[in-house]
Order: C-alpha cells, then structure tokens, then sequence
C-alpha cells in the first residue's frame, strides 16, 4: 500500500469515526439587534431542527415568531449547562438535530454552550456552524483601528480593584483590545481604563449596534469618559470597547529629579493628579510621566 492511500484510508477512517451518529448539533447565531440581520439559512435551520436549546427561551420566544419559527425550545443557560448538555448529547444520539442559540448574536462568544459542544465533539457528534452576527465583530469593523491583530477579552471585571488590576494587564498589549462591559458600569470602567492604559488611549465605544440608537464614538479615553459622564444616555444599553494596542515600545527615560518629584507628589496624591503637577513643574513629556508613574505604583 503507498503512503498516499494509506493517508487517505486515515482520512477516511476518521470522518467515519466523528460521524457516528445522523443527529447533529448546529451552533447558530441570531441578530444583535436588527431582526433583518437574521440569516436565511438561520430562520430555515431553526424551523427544521427538532429542538432549539436557547440561553432565555422567553427572550428568544419574541425572536423566533417574528419569523414564523414554532420549534419547541429548552433552557440552556450558564446555570443549568452542564446537566442540560448531557440531555441534548443524548437525544442527538437518539437521532434528533438540535440547535444551539444565545440572546444575541454568535454562541459561545462570552454566552453559554462550550461545554455542550466539547461534549458533542468527544461524542462524535458532528458540529455544524451557521454563521451570523457578533457583537464583537461588529464594533471591530467600525472602530477604525488595526484589524490585522485584534485580542478579544470579553466582559470586564465588575468590582474596581480587579477592574483595575485587569486594565493593567493590557499596557504592553500592541493588539487592538476588544471588552464587552455594562451600561451602570461604564463610567467607573472609562475612569479605571484611563489611570490604567493612558487618558491619551483611543478608545471606541460601541453602544446598542445595529439598533435604533446605535452609537460609535472614537476619541480619547478622557474624552469618552467626560462625554459619557455628560450623557445620562450614554450609559444604557449593549456596550462595547474597542482599545487601541500601544505602540512599539518606546523606552522613555524621565530624569532623576523628575522621578523625584513624581515619587513625592504620588505620596499624597492620585496618580492623575501627580502626573499633571509633575508635567507643569519639569516640562517632561506626559507620556513618559505617565508610564514612569505606573511604574512606581506598580
């Protein structure tokens, strides 16, 4: 036997074994927000499977008449997964096709199933996609920054001090960021993103995407929190922030006296503050300042 038809003999052995069973699992995404951007193939798929496992079967019950859609659903959720996974693997099993859907937009993307689908995988189930909308995705292709190289971080830590320490984490990161965060904490997360990666950052924050007061601000990290804190409105609905990466890094000495004096104005004052007295009292740049002081704080 040559080793050509020996690789494909492998080949096929192999889709034999990961096709064990006729059900099949499809992961499909639904709208973000614009019930247009619901696919074709998504509404024909849904229609057709045998059950739909959904994140909030009563937040997906709007979606799904609106497009004629009467398959039964069952919850699957963050808090039920793991129990309702093994239900689902077991009637795809028995032969049913099942689709997996979330609130909005493309599962598994900071939303529940990871765990169904490693099941389905180990079982040889076959995972079909049908591809859609993602929130992520969407804010990344308006954001008006570096594409090539993108990192993506999900939902931010709720409580300040690991919501500081997270921002932390990404000053040296020269990929574009993506975060998803809430509407009651925006403003405390521009504020913290600020002392963390720059007041000078540019920042995109994306809001209510494809919906009737979608908004996509490109500024400052400074200016978006100062036009947010002024805009009540500004601070509901679906946000997300997409971040410019740093720059290569450039190594910026500040001189011995100037550390001197940041050092002693840092004892009593905020690092904002000890940075801004420090630039007018030294003539530094800001940007080296800036860095100097996450430096002595850290």
């Amino acid at each position: 036997m040559t080793l050509i038809s020996l690789r494909t003999l492998v080949l096929l052995i192999n889709n034999t074994e990961s096709r064990k069973y006729s059900g099949r699992l499809y992961i499909v995404a639904t709208p973000i927000g614009n019930l247009q951007d619901f696919s074709p193939r998504a509404i024909s798929t849904l229609q057709q499977v045998d059950l739909i496992a959904a994140e909030d079967t009563r937040h997906s019950g709007y979606l799904l008449k609106q497009h004629d859609i009467n398959t039964h659903c069952i919850a699957l959720h963050e808090h039920n997964e793991r129990q309702s996974a093994e239900k689902v693997i077991q009637s795809v099993k028995a032969g049913k096709n099942i689709a997996l859907i979330s609130d909005a937009g493309t599962p598994l993307v900071s939303d529940p199933g990871y765990h169904l689908v490693k099941l389905a995988h180990e079982a040889g189930i076959q995972v079909t996609p049908v591809p859609g909308p993602s929130a992520m995705i969407t804010a990344l292709s308006a954001a008006g920054l570096p594409t090539d190289r993108f990192c993506f971080e999900g939902f931010v830590p709720s409580k300040s001090g690991a919501r500081k320490s997270f921002y932390q984490n990404y000053q040296n990161e020269t990929r574009t960021m993506v975060f998803y965060e809430t509407p009651h904490r925006i403003v405390d997360s521009l504020a913290d993103l600020c002392e963390a990666l720059s007041p000078d950052r540019v920042v995109v924050l994306a809001r209510e995407l494809t919906k009737t007061f979608e908004t996509i601000r490109n500024d400052s990290a400074e200016n978006l929190l100062t036009w947010v804190k002024a805009d009540p409105n500004q601070q509901k609905g679906e946000i997300v922030l997409v971040v410019q990466g740093c720059s290569k890094p450039q190594i910026t000495e500040i001189s011995p006296e100037t550390e001197r004096i940041l050092r002693l104005l840092m004892a009593e004052l905020s690092l904002k503050q000890a940075v801004k007295l420090t630039v007018e009292i030294t003539g530094e740049r800001k940007k080296g300042v800036y860095r100097a002081a996450l430096s002595v704080q850290r």
